[in-house]
Formats: C-alpha cells, sequence, structure tokens
C-alpha cells in the first residue's frame, strides 16, 4: 500500500470524522476491527476519559476495537455509545459470553469556548463518524474532534488562534509503519520543532504590516504581569490523540510506546503538559512486524509530532479566530 502520510498507514486502523461546523464542534473515532493491543500516556493536569483505567498492563482486557477523540468537553464522551452501538452492529467486540462488548476508550477536548457552546457531540455524532470510517486519508484542520480547536491562550480566546486535528505517519525500515493522529487544543504556542518557530500561539492585539505577531506564552510566564494572570489562565485546553504501529507490542510496550509518542508534544508545545491541559496519548499495536522497542520509541515522538503540525498547518479561519494558513 502506497504512504499516505496517514494513521490510516496502519494496518487495522480506520479513521472517520463528524462534525458541525456552524456549532464547531465534532469528533474522531479510529477503528481497529480486528482489536488493537493498546496503552495509554496522560501527562496533562486536567484529562477528560473513558475506559482508560483498563488499559494498565495488569488488567484483564487486552485489546480495545476503537478510540475516540471528541469535542464538547466531558459531554463528548456521550459520543462513544455510538461507536458502541456501530460496533456492536457489526458484531466486533469483547467476548464475554452473552454479548459482545466493544472497548472504545476515549478522551476530549474543551471546545465550548467557540461556536455554540449548547452542541456537543452524543451518540449520533460518533456513530456518523464510524459510518464515516475507512481506510483513506480523509480530511484535517476543522473537522471531527478539530472542528473546534483552539491555541495560545495566555490571554483567553481573544488572541488565539485557530487549530485543528492532524494525521502524519512514517515507514521506519522492515515494513514497519507508525501513524498518528491529533486534535490540538492546547494552552500554549505552536512551534515547528524543526526551527523553533511559532507558527501558530497568542496573538499581539496590534497587527504589524508583516501580519500576525506571536506574544510568546514563556516569555508572559516570566513577567510579573504573566505570573499575577495564572490564576486567571483558561482551564479548557488539552491535546489527545493516537500512536498506532503494525509492529507487534504488548500493553506495558504500547504504553511505553505511547509515552514517547507524547514526547511529541514536548517538540512542538510551548509550554507543554501544563496543569490547564489534559494532554492524552492512547498507543495501539495492530500487527506482528518484529522491532526493537527502543526503535520503535526513538521515532514515535516525531510522528506525533508532524501530526500536530499537520493540524495546525491545516486549520482555517473559524469562529472569528485566525488560522496558522489563513495569516
Amino acid at each position: 500500500m502506497q504512504i499516505q502520510n496517514s494513521i490510516t498507514d496502519v494496518d487495522n486502523i480506520q479513521v472517520g470524522h463528524a462534525q458541525d461546523l456552524d456549532a464547531l464542534t465534532g469528533c474522531t473515532v479510529i477503528l481497529c476491527p480486528r482489536g488493537a493491543v493498546a496503552g495509554i500516556s496522560q501527562r496533562g493536569g486536567a484529562p477528560g476519559t473513558r475506559e482508560t483505567d483498563l488499559l494498565r498492563p495488569n488488567h484483564l482486557v487486552e485489546k480495545v476495537h476503537g478510540v475516540l477523540l471528541s469535542g464538547g468537553s466531558a459531554f463528548g464522551l456521550d459520543a462513544a455509545g455510538g461507536v458502541m452501538k456501530f460496533l456492536e452492529e457489526k458484531k466486533v467486540g469483547y467476548k464475554t459470553g452473552a454479548v459482545l462488548v466493544p472497548i472504545v476508550p476515549a478522551a476530549i477536548l474543551y471546545d465550548l469556548a467557540i461556536g455554540n457552546p449548547s452542541v456537543r457531540p452524543d451518540a449520533a455524532m460518533g456513530y456518523q463518524a464510524c459510518q464515516n470510517a475507512t481506510r483513506e486519508k480523509q480530511a484535517s484542520g476543522n473537522v471531527g474532534a478539530g472542528a473546534g480547536a483552539t491555541v495560545g491562550k495566555i490571554f483567553g480566546m481573544k488572541t488565539a488562534m485557530k487549530s485543528g486535528i492532524g494525521t502524519s505517519s512514517r515507514e521506519i525500515g522492515g515494513g514497519v509503519i507508525i501513524g498518528a493522529i491529533a486534535a490540538v487544543n492546547a494552552f500554549g504556542d505552536i512551534l515547528d520543532y524543526h526551527d523553533r518557530r511559532i507558527i501558530a500561539g497568542a496573538r499581539k492585539i496590534v497587527k504589524s504590516r508583516s501580519g500576525i505577531q506571536f506574544t510568546n506564552t514563556l516569555e508572559v510566564f516570566s513577567s510579573m504581569a504573566g505570573r499575577s494572570m495564572m490564576a486567571f489562565a483558561s482551564k479548557q485546553n488539552t491535546i489527545i490523540g493516537v500512536i498506532a504501529t503494525n509492529a507487534k507490542l504488548d500493553k506495558s510496550s504500547a504504553s511505553k510506546f505511547a509515552e514517547s509518542a507524547s514526547d511529541g508534544i514536548s517538540l512542538t508545545v510551548q509550554p507543554a503538559f501544563s496543569m490547564f491541559d489534559g494532554d492524552t496519548v492512547f498507543g495501539l499495536s495492530t500487527g506482528t512486524k518484529q522491532i526493537d522497542l527502543n526503535i520503535l520509541c526513538a521515532f514515535a515522538p516525531l510522528v506525533f509530532a508532524d501530526a500536530i503540525l499537520n493540524a495546525v498547518n491545516s486549520a482555517e479561519n473559524a469562529g472569528g479566530l485566525p488560522a496558522a494558513n489563513g495569516m
């Protein structure tokens, strides 16, 4: 199969989006109908998740059948019910004896400060995202869980920028593929890790002739005014995503893989893993390819960082906020 620079380059991975672009919210589903060994890295201070305890290595269930990434804050976790309904209809799930129970961990981001806060992803939207799921590379930016994503919120939404959801992949030798998808709703600024240049973030109020100028959140932190503002800083942020591979991993290794992938947040987000963010990355293993875990974890941050950059660079102006490609 030709590499599409998408998480769907990984065997047994399908992606589907559903969104309401008037309300600026949506959800994204990553389906693995044959099951995937799963782990998790949860490093942000304000997570919103479902079915994550079972991903611990000492717990019974080995595989998941899908992962939901959703807007709508905690309300958006309801969309997982629609994903379960879809998978149950397809006879996909964990064998309990009486019925098949689809295992669908989920993570949410807060997008209620943009668009219409009374509209949130629900079971119907989760089901629709499953109906839209394919192995083909889908649109990125203002779709799915990225429909209402924003970044650069040290001074609140008035100087924030529009972000979105993005994907990437890389073949690292021996037929081993790593793919990632990330919905980017960070508190801080987004940097291109190649040159450490801010490409989206908190904006200065006054535009220069060259376009938008960035405040630089770290510089704000170092000022007396910035420190005094921390009590009022936004607690409505997170980066949520999935890192997947066709390499064979157990649950413990899948969590280590996810932890390494989350270092891609450190590469591209400044600051990373604040107490205002709920950063959560799921790790999925869908195949039987053999590779040293150290090699897999060496490339995981780069693939996840590329998905973050794709999310920001694909976003379009919306909700009165400019995007990187619309400046």
